[in-house]
């Protein structure tokens, strides 16, 4: 999602073809004395804050509305699974398509550790994001406890934990294959080339971003309640504070880093040879060296 610049040369720009990888510089310590980088943290603590408020008041009044104790002649169970995955997707739709221009709309630290991985944000920046991210986090669920305590406490807080049926291998499998699909979507859908070719790309770039949120939420819930999101995960612990989602915690870090460097990896040095390409221009520098 980090807003990636072009090289200024349009679709039909005959070099576009040789359009190169925007590479960030490893620890960007220049950027610590400039505005942009401390707007931008900030906006990743409101977007986070605010996803982490919708989503958190969702699954707890799903969860309220579903309680048949609570109603028991309801013939309405509340939003059901699906309500809760749109909720998830389409708040990461809203905030990209609003924050993509000032932060780049990472709202995850999957994200972010992605994004650093395939030097698409510096070192200094990415650890501002991550930082913001969590407190974000645990602001927005805070204010789901605050608003309605009694039931964020009767109904669990929304916390991910490994859920009765399932080993931990199978949930840190589960996040780590979410978070692989959500990063490999930002990569493609924030793909150098692709947006110098298609002028459409940066426009429905949070669409993608938001529907694979979407329908990996449909596959993991029944799981973890799906992290995919260590910031996600850690406020709702955070605020929760029980035994069992703090047990659980290092699945919800783990599985996500894993599957975002995995996803960074693939995209960057695999399906785009970045590797390759610098391997093949150091062996011919170095031919017309010696020759």
């Amino acid at each position: 999602m980090e807003e990636v610049r072009e090289a200024g040369q349009s679709s039909d720009h005959p070099s576009m073809a040789k359009l190169k990888p925007v590479r960030a510089p490893f620890l960007g310590v220049e950027e610590l004395s400039k505005w942009p980088l401390y707007r931008a943290t900030i906006t990743e603590f409101v977007a986070t804050l605010l996803f982490l408020y919708v989503t958190v008041a969702t699954v707890v009044g799903y969860s309220h509305q579903s309680d048949p104790n609570a109603f028991p002649d309801s013939q309405c169970g509340g939003v059901g699974v699906e309500g809760i995955a749109w909720a998830f997707g389409g708040m990461i739709f809203i905030l990209v398509y609003c924050t993509a221009g000032i932060s780049g709309g990472h709202i995850n630290p999957a994200v972010t550790f992605g994004l650093l991985v395939g030097r698409k944000v510096p070192l200094i920046r990415a650890i501002f994001y991550m930082v913001d991210q969590m407190l974000g986090a645990i602001c927005g669920v805070g204010l789901v406890k605050g608003f309605q305590k009694s039931l964020f406490n009767r109904y669990g807080g929304g916390a991910n934990f490994v859920h009765e049926g399932y080993s931990r291998g199978t949930a840190l499998g589960a996040e780590i294959v979410g978070t692989f699909v959500l990063v490999y979507t930002v990569f493609s859908a924030t793909d150098e080339k692709r947006r110098a070719r298609d002028s459409h790309v940066p426009i429905l770039a949070p669409l993608p971003i938001g529907f694979s949120v979407f329908v990996v939420h449909l596959a993991t819930i029944p799981i973890t309640g799906t992290g995919i999101n260590p910031a996600r995960s850690f406020g709702a612990a955070v605020i929760y504070n029980k035994d069992k989602p703090w047990d659980d915690q290092w699945i919800f870090w783990v599985g996500p880093f894993i599957g975002a460097a995995i996803a960074a990896i693939y995209h960057e040095y695999v399906l785009r040879a970045s590797a390759l390409k610098a391997l093949g221009s150091f062996k011919w520098s170095s031919f017309k060296t010696d020759s």
